[in-house]
């Protein structure tokens, strides 16, 4: 039920559905003005009508030469007349009453009631005439349920005719926005996988799409086509270029050991080990570079398997807790989950720790305490790398995920930009998420996967 209600709420959200109600009210609001107007000219002419009606019968009265005739006139119509269509009274100068109907008064007003003896009063509403004629008093009444049956047959249409014709307008409306609710669906889902950077999806709308909806999706779908046809050239263009070059720098580097092995002038030979430490740090950069390009290319995920990060935290702490005492830092263990089981590559993996722990360890003064953290939330594991030091400032940490990208006090500090970039890449592989927080002072690296259910 709940589920109905909030798949009713989203429909109803719908600017689609929106648009649909909204012209079926436009409709009912115009349809019930236009027949509250019928109805109030109509009502009015029949009002008008019946005042005339009347005055006409008066008139005829009034023909009458004497009071003796109209008496008679006054009793022949009064027999062939239905009191409850109309009432008509004489009262002759001498006080007696001709007609099939009298108008009396009592303290809450005038009112009509038979001539039968019994002055049984005459139910209804009645639009009367008197006036004085031959020393008496005629009066005239006609009833006015001609009017007041005019709102029964003005509310049977609406029953009848607009309530069904606004109900049809109603499904059919709906219907339609259901059917343009889910093309808006299909285009937010594909511009947001697109977004996320899946960007082999598409929209593909089919022929039963509206004209409008199927201009969008195929342009988003061109647009898409294009973007994944040049970042894959990119893509394309940085694999040839490292591996092109792997070869010759990993020469260069054969000839300087070569060359170290010779003897040199001291000063010849320290620039012999500038020159390796440079190409080293090449060789580095471009595997680095082929390893995003593989890991985007998704070949990895045929390896993944259940990994205990739990175990992998504590590999990677007892690992470079040499590098870290060497420089009077703490390396600080923080797992509350004994068991924290994903699906994923454990090389993999092992490279976001790596990573997280030679930033913290390279862009941190000596002696600042680093802390490895892993803990259970829900069904998700929470890896965190988090330290001391100067942090990121908050506009600058979706820029630090960029290839390449350091920050200008980094630049003096061995590294080459990729280091993040790799741990968002592989981050993104496992469909984890990746956030950089301020720890008050310093930063803190989060990643968030999904737990294997146990």
């Amino acid at each position: 039920m709940k589920t109905f209600l909030h798949r009713l709420i989203a429909l109803l959200r719908a600017s689609p559905v929106r648009l649909a109600l909204g012209l079926v009210a436009v409709f009912a609001l115009i349809s019930i003005a236009s027949l509250t107007a019928s109805y109030t000219a109509s009502r009015k002419s029949l009002d008008a009508t019946m005042r005339s009606d009347l005055q006409q019968d008066v008139a005829g009265f009034r023909a009458a030469p004497s009071a003796t005739a109209l008496a008679a006139l006054v009793a022949a119509e009064a027999r062939v007349s239905d009191p409850a269509r109309i009432v008509l009274s004489y009262v002759s100068p001498r006080g007696r009453h001709y007609g099939n109907g009298v108008l009396a008064q009592d303290q809450d007003g005038y009112f009509l009631t038979t001539l039968d003896g019994e002055g049984t009063r005459i139910g209804g509403e009645y639009l009367a005439l008197t006036t004085r004629l031959y020393g008496g008093q005629l009066s005239i009444a006609r009833s006015r349920a001609e009017i007041d049956q005019l709102w029964t047959v003005f509310r049977n249409i609406v029953l009848l005719s607009l309530l069904p014709t606004l109900v049809i307008a109603l499904g059919a409306g709906l219907v339609m926005a259901r059917r343009s609710a889910r093309q808006v669906n299909a285009l937010g889902r594909t511009l947001d996988q697109l977004t996320s950077g899946d960007l082999a999806a598409r929209v593909q709308p089919t022929a039963q799409w509206s004209d409008d909806f199927r201009r969008i999706g195929t342009r988003i779908d061109r647009m898409a086509a294009a973007q994944e046809t040049s970042v894959d050239a990119l893509r394309q263009v940085s694999s040839d270029v490292a591996h092109d070059l792997k070869t010759p720098i990993q020469r260069i580097s054969v000839h300087l050991d070569d060359l170290s092995g010779l003897p040199l002038p001291d000063d010849a030979a320290a620039l012999v080990d500038l020159a390796q430490a440079e190409v080293a740090g090449v060789v580095s950069v471009f595997h680095a570079l082929l390893q995003i390009a593989q890991i985007e290319a998704g070949t990895p995920k045929s390896r993944f398997a259940p990994v205990d990060l739990t175990a992998l935290v504590a590999t990677f702490a007892e690992l470079y807790d040499p590098a870290a005492t060497e420089d009077g830092r703490d390396l600080i263990l923080d797992v509350t989950a004994p068991q924290a089981m994903v699906l994923g590559d454990r090389d993999l993996l092992g490279q976001i720790l790596a990573n997280l722990i030679e930033n913290a360890l390279r862009h941190t003064p000596a002696g600042t305490p680093i802390t490895i953290g892993l803990h259970r939330q829900g069904g998700d594991v929470i890896l965190t790398v988090a330290d001391k030091g100067p942090g990121i400032p908050q506009d600058e940490r979706s820029r630090v995920l960029q290839r390449l990208y350091r920050l200008d006090r980094s630049r003096a500090t061995p590294g080459s930009g990729l280091g993040l970039s790799l741990v968002e890449v592989i981050a993104d592989l496992h469909d984890a998420t990746l956030t950089l927080t301020d720890h008050a002072p310093g930063l803190m690296v989060s990643v968030r996967m999904a737990a294997l259910k146990q």
